[in-house]
């Protein structure tokens, strides 16, 4: 896999790094793939509990696809169908991925580095963070998938408004709209970041992954539990974790969930 995105691990938290820092980590056919390939070893990896992805520096989380290689690589019907169709797999790899995601968002996080954003359940970023969805500004029409999750996350009206405008806005702008969790200063941010990994991770997994499975399953369309769901809820009940939950309630302490 290129060198342009690579994996840490730390205990159960993974780190998924955007690797590009000359090319403020804009995103070529290859890195889509990488990402769609680590991504792939990740969700099946039992040690990891939760997904970090952040640029290599404070330049740029992410300044989008790599435009100069349009020409080559997404120009025509067939050629554009072949890169949208590894860009978007690689995309919804990030967004189905069981773990809790955040993305970690220094610089600029615009067009494909936003959409990318986007999959992952949180967004933390400094107030010099720079977000926005130019396809408007290239002729490009936004994709349904990233199109409905923008639109889940700010809401019609916000969503027509950044992709119509192509304007490049705060994070700032950004959190008020609901696109961006948390702001922490640039010398913070990566402290903040981790405790917020670390808090999610003491709260149970089972209940995380199937919060995460219930949620999307409603953003998706589903109004009813289907039996996959409805069966993902009763086996909540006869887990460990339940039964620690449980027990550290009535003890008033706090719960220590296995990992």
């Amino acid at each position: 896999m290129t060198k342009e995105i690579y994996v840490e691990k730390n205990g159960y938290i993974a780190t998924l790094v955007l690797n590009r820092p000359e090319k403020r980590n804009s995103l070529s056919r290859a890195m889509f793939q990488a990402i769609a390939d680590h991504l792939e070893q990740l969700r099946v990896d039992s040690t990891i509990k939760l997904l970090i992805v952040r640029g290599v520096n404070e330049v740029a989380f992410s300044s989008g696809a790599d435009i100069s290689e349009f020409l080559d690589v997404r120009y025509a019907t067939d050629n554009a169908k072949a890169y949208n169709e590894l860009a978007l797999k690689a995309i919804d790899a990030l967004y189905k991925i069981p773990h809790p995601t955040i993305a970690m968002i220094q610089g600029l996080a615009i067009g494909g580095g936003l959409e990318l954003a986007n999959a992952c359940d949180f967004r933390i970023a400094t107030p010099k963070s720079k977000l926005g969805i130019t396809a408007a500004n290239i002729g490009i029409v936004y994709n349904l998938e990233s199109t409905k999750r923008l639109i889940n996350i700010v809401g019609v009206a916000k969503a027509k408004e950044i992709l119509y405008t192509a304007t490049i806005f705060t994070a700032e702008e950004g959190k008020n709209i609901g696109l961006i969790t948390a702001l922490h200063e640039p010398e913070d941010i990566e402290k903040a970041t981790v405790q917020f990994a670390e808090h999610l991770l003491s709260k149970s997994s089972i209940a995380n992954a199937g919060i995460k499975k219930i949620i999307q399953a409603i953003v998706d369309g589903e109004n009813e539990e289907n039996d996959e769901l409805a069966q993902l809820v009763l086996d909540s009940f006869s887990s460990d974790d339940y039964n620690e939950g449980i027990q550290a309630f009535l003890n008033k302490r706090k719960p220590i969930f296995n990992q």
